[in-house]
């Protein structure tokens, strides 16, 4: 298990970098790791954002309260 979560760190971090490298104007596959990183993390945040809809906003997360807008 601590194997797995290792390795989902490193490619969070590894997915971070090609973002920051690919706006400075990076290889191509960076750029093509930075979209594909940016469209994982939308893909997630919006499964948050329907997760925390479907409960109806009784959830005691302290993150679930967020009234920034979006």
């Amino acid at each position: 298990m601590s194997v797995v979560l290792l390795l989902l760190v490193a490619a969070a971090v590894g997915g971070a970098a090609c973002v920051v490298w690919a706006e400075r104007g990076g290889p191509r596959w960076v750029r093509i790791v930075a979209r594909v990183t940016l469209g994982i993390t939308s893909l997630v945040r919006s499964a948050q954002k329907n997760g925390r809809r479907s409960t109806g906003g009784s959830s005691s997360n302290s993150w679930s309260s967020d009234s920034s807008g979006d």
